[in-house]
């Protein structure tokens, strides 16, 4: 089938977290005879910062992130069997998921595809007058970047004929063990933008663990971290690119997974960050959540943490023999069960029924 999809950005990473997510999935999906253009919005510099060059399974297509250029990225919407809207392009997403419905074919399955469900839950149930509440009874399939049962739920209750959610999951060819590098040497390590709804719990579960070892080194990666006080023991680096996260996640003694407020809440949300280190063999700490033994198995492929005092105890403890077992395990779990590979087919699987269901109903 050919898919249209418009989401934040498929080229760059920069401000962009979804951006594995969008290549393991769509990679896959051309592997499985999809042909995929992906429509991503010139904007916030993330052109200016690739960290990936057009690939050969999907086409790109940059538009110029103004009236006209959205006017033309509709328009294409026409060409394909099946149209996603993402959540969180960051510039016209309302006239986009309007637009991008109303030009698509009468017979194209119609998505939206949520990579922040808990968030945009609730802005559902702040707005009544929200686009997605008009949107949600023409399409035919909500598809979520996690959130389990509650999301679900969620979505129905507020309309969706159906909402399935597809997990972040890992891409043995992108991201694997590497050799260590010093310039991420470090006793634990995190990677994540400054975001509003993070910064209390990277507070909590890193900066607080920081104070309590200060004979211990700390490093954090991402943008916005520049003017934040940090004690002495933590580094700060910056945006880290994709090109570099195996090293940045295979140097350290431990990686930590910090969970946004709304994710952590709902629960069954594990971050790109979760499979991509533990793709690379990482000991993985992380905020403990509803739903992490759906992924990781506590204490043997994972450690969790109540709160900061935890990471501290849990870091404290950890020799370097139990981290690489702990990484060894968590890697061999995710290959085993939580690949893109699987997640594509899930995806395939799920439009070659709608697409045998709508037969059915011309058909009839």
């Amino acid at each position: 089938m050919r898919i249209a999809f418009y989401g934040s950005s498929l080229l760059s990473s920069y401000w962009n977290g979804a951006a594995t997510y969008y290549r393991g999935l769509l990679s896959d999906l051309a592997r499985r005879g999809h042909r995929v253009t992906f429509h991503e919005p010139d904007a916030f510099g993330r052109q200016q910062h690739r960290d990936m060059d057009p690939p050969d399974w999907a086409e790109v297509n940059v538009w110029p992130a103004t009236g006209e250029g959205l006017r033309a990225a509709l328009a294409r919407a026409g060409e394909a069997d099946v149209v996603v809207k993402a959540s969180g392009v960051g510039v016209y997403d309302a006239e986009l998921l309007r637009g991008v419905m109303a030009e698509a074919r009468p017979d194209a399955i119609r998505i939206f595809w949520d990579v922040d469900a808990p968030a945009t839950l609730a802005e559902l149930r702040a707005a009544p007058d929200h686009p997605l509440h008009a949107a949600l009874p023409g399409l035919d399939l909500v598809l979520t970047y996690g959130g389990g049962p509650p999301v679900v739920e969620a979505y129905e209750a507020f309309g969706a004929r159906r909402c399935v959610p597809v997990y972040n999951a890992l891409d043995p060819s992108t991201h694997h063990p590497a050799p260590a590098d010093p310039r991420f040497a470090a006793d634990l390590s995190f990677l994540g933008n400054r975001l509003p709804d993070r910064e209390a719990r990277v507070e909590e579960f890193f900066l607080r663990p920081a104070a309590m070892l200060p004979g211990r080194g700390f490093l954090i990666g991402g943008n916005g971290w520049h003017d934040k006080p940090m004690p002495a023991n933590v580094r700060q680096l910056g945006h880290v690119g994709t090109r570099e996260h195996n090293a940045f996640n295979t140097t350290p003694l431990a990686v930590l997974n910090i969970a946004r407020d709304s994710m952590a809440q709902v629960g069954f949300s594990p971050a790109t960050r979760v499979f991509e280190a533990a793709g690379a063999g990482a000991c993985l700490i992380t905020d403990a959540w509803v739903g992490l033994e759906m992924f990781l198995r506590e204490g043997e492929e994972v450690l969790s943490a109540r709160d900061g005092a935890d990471v501290a105890a849990h870091l404290a403890a950890l020799t370097p023999e139990r981290a690489r077992a702990i990484g060894d395990a968590a890697r061999a779990r995710i290959l085993a069960e939580h690949t893109y590979a699987r997640r594509g087919a899930e995806v395939d699987a799920l439009l070659r029924e709608e697409a045998a269901r709508r037969r059915e109903r011309a058909a009839a």
